[in-house]
């Protein structure tokens, strides 16, 4: 398999991975610059060369993997190898007599966004969220608004789209829906919107749920969630509305997209800087230990180091 399609295998099952590269080559190596590899949680694809520097890339690149979570967003890292019999790898030698970096790059799992309700304003949505990294879902009872020639305007998409026409009952794609994903409800029906919410509510591992709509509106639905739904006020207060940034007040389809694409994206932005945050609370922590360690590992070798100096004055021993 190809490293291109490797990586659309990933893609494709939601699974985190990376991107080995040999990035430079001097001298005699195993492979030349440009070979690839592709690590998965449990499998590879490609090869870089294989003995000590495919293993150490591997063993990297499953930490990064493991990390993932708490940082989605992790950078990309060079890795520089020597070959010589002067130098024992971590798993073996490898004597061709050059050296070789190798570029390691996250392939993290993208977010995934479902907007129910591709009209006026869910298309102009899904046009901008399209060319992002994104899995996109787009849904709606509505057959002619899911036509080819409508959607023909996300055919050159950076997103994965995925077009669902649920004729009756448009709440069952949300059991579909990937963990994470974030829910836009913007549909041409309040009872379905209703009904949405509802459900929403009551599938467990989605993301935000956000809801295109008045203060009217949702006053009414927020008291059929409680009396009808039997929803407590904290479950409610996990749909958001009105969706989108507060000081963008036109009525545009257009213009409203914006606004709830920008406020989407800046919810993206800020999970990612608290994991990011919550990862160097975690290492300064280990650092912490580690220095606490040290000190005693430093004090002991104080106090081995006085027993010697004491041995050697009584002639026990020689220090």
């Amino acid at each position: 398999m190809s490293w291109v399609a490797a990586v659309a295998r990933l893609r494709a099952r939601r699974e985190p991975g990376v991107l080995v590269t040999v990035a430079t080559v001097r001298g005699h190596a195993p492979r030349r610059a440009g070979a690839k590899l592709v690590v998965g949680r449990t499998e590879t694809w490609g090869s870089i060369g294989g003995g000590n520097i495919e293993a150490v890339a591997v063993d990297r690149a499953r930490e990064l993997i493991g990390a993932a979570a708490a940082e989605p967003e992790s950078e990309p890292e060079l890795m520089e190898f020597a070959l010589n019999d002067k130098v024992t790898g971590r798993h073996g030698v490898q004597c061709c007599g050059g050296a070789v970096t190798v570029l390691l790059e996250p392939l993290p799992v993208v977010q995934a966004v479902a907007v129910f309700g591709v009209g006026h304003v869910g298309l102009e949505l899904a046009r901008i969220l399209a060319r992002h990294h994104l899995d996109l879902h787009l849904i709606d009872t509505r057959p002619d608004m899911l036509t080819d020639e409508r959607l023909g305007v996300l055919a050159d998409a950076v997103a994965q789209v995925h077009v669902h026409h649920t004729p009756l009952l448009p709440e069952a794609v949300l059991a579909e829906l990937p963990p994470g994903a974030h829910v836009l409800i913007m549909t041409h029906d309040h009872a379905e919107d209703a009904a949405l919410c509802d459900a929403a509510l009551r599938t467990a591992g989605l993301g935000s749920i956000g809801l295109i709509g008045s203060s009217a509106k949702w006053a009414r639905f927020r008291q059929r969630l409680a009396t009808e739904g039997g929803h407590d006020a904290a479950a409610i207060d996990r749909i958001k509305t009105p969706i989108g940034i507060s000081g963008i007040t036109g009525k545009e389809p257009a213009t409203i997209a914006v606004s709830v694409a920008a406020d989407l994206l800046r919810s993206f932005e800020r999970d990612s800087t608290k994991g990011q945050a919550e990862t160097g609370q975690a290492v300064t922590g280990q650092a912490v230990a580690g220095q606490a360690v040290t000190g005693q590992a430093v004090a002991g070798q104080a106090v081995v180091g006085a027993v010697r100096l004491a041995r050697a004055s009584d002639a026990l021993t020689v220090a």
